[in-house]
């Protein structure tokens, strides 16, 4: 709520979306109560498979592998009376999913050969991979819930401060960002919070902040067995600068001439660091900065906002 608040003093905001929970649990349980996406199956989908990977840690079910396409596999067999059900579904490999086919879940450990060497390249072993896979399947769906609860409170609070707020499911941010075309980033996906037709100049770089501190009360420097090895400066200011201000730096000539803007790291000798774009440039004279922003705590810097690939149905920038 503190960067609520802050934004609201920098910018002319007028509305306020927040992704309420990562699953809609009540539309993946009864897909029919509401919108025709949902009873064509198509945002159930991104909804089924986001809930999935949560569940299953964004890893293969049977062989732990991890950072490769996962696909939603049937634990018991839709041909041996398997149901569409979530207690029934997890995500796999393509692999173990093709290696599996229609065979139960304790013969496909006990004979793929295929299995047990991804098994043994993960680290693995099979028994316990199944004992886990038959405890995960009967965890309840209200786990989830567990997850979105805290969210409700954060809702409350921004409802209070009088702006129009609209919230969704982390399922719906995927399904837009995907439907659009539109680069996977945090940002970005706060885009796409809530209801969404269209998204426009997406492409322009994004505001990075990330928290810093104000420094620290200790002063002197420890090893690892607890000696001192070092000695920090008993203030905090050196020439009306300190560490964590963003300065605009003017080098008239040099090895380092040009125009230099970040984030400051102050030294007694009055020869500072600036922590740039494009790396820290070291040993800046005060005389050639100039203050932009007292240090906050956190630290700024802009990023260009990457491209997704280009089609049909793109948001336009």
């Amino acid at each position: 709520m503190a960067w609520v608040t802050r934004l609201r003093r920098l910018a002319p905001i007028t509305a306020i979306s927040q992704e309420l929970v990562r699953f809609d649990t009540q539309k993946l349980e009864n897909p029919e109560i509401s919108s025709v996406e949902y009873q064509q199956g198509t945002l159930l989908g991104y909804e089924l498979r986001e809930y999935l990977l949560e569940k299953w840690d964004r890893e293969c079910a049977y062989c732990g592998a991890q950072n490769t396409p996962l696909e939603v596999e049937h634990v018991v067999p839709r041909s041996r009376g398997g149901s569409h059900r979530i207690s029934n579904l997890t995500v796999a490999c393509h692999d173990c999913n093709q290696a599996k086919d229609n065979r139960p879940l304790a013969d496909f450990f006990a004979t793929d050969r295929g299995l047990r060497k991804r098994l043994k390249t993960n680290g693995l072993s099979a028994k316990t991979r199944r004992d886990r896979v038959e405890r995960q399947l009967k965890r309840p769906l209200r786990d989830a819930s567990v997850v979105n609860a805290t969210r409700w409170a954060l809702l409350q609070a921004l409802k209070a401060t009088g702006l129009p707020v609209t919230v969704g499911s982390g399922g719906l941010t995927k399904y837009h960002r995907q439907r659009l075309g539109i680069a996977k980033t945090h940002a970005l996906d706060a885009a796409c919070v809530g209801p969404l037709d269209a998204l426009h100049r997406w492409e322009v770089p994004t505001l990075i902040i990330k928290a810093m501190g104000r420094g620290s009360y200790q002063r002197t420097r420890l090893t690892r067995h607890g000696f001192p090895r070092g000695y920090l400066m008993r203030r905090k200011q050196v020439r009306g600068f300190q560490t964590g201000d963003r300065v605009k730096a003017i080098v008239p000539s040099g090895k380092k001439a040009g125009v230099h803007v970040g984030r400051v790291a102050i030294r007694q000798t009055g020869r500072f660091n600036i922590q740039t774009l494009h790396g820290v440039v070291q040993g800046i004279s005060y005389r050639h900065c100039t203050l932009i922003q007292r240090g906050d705590g956190y630290g700024y810097h802009q990023t260009p906002t990457l491209n997704s690939k280009r089609g049909a149905g793109r948001a336009v920038a």
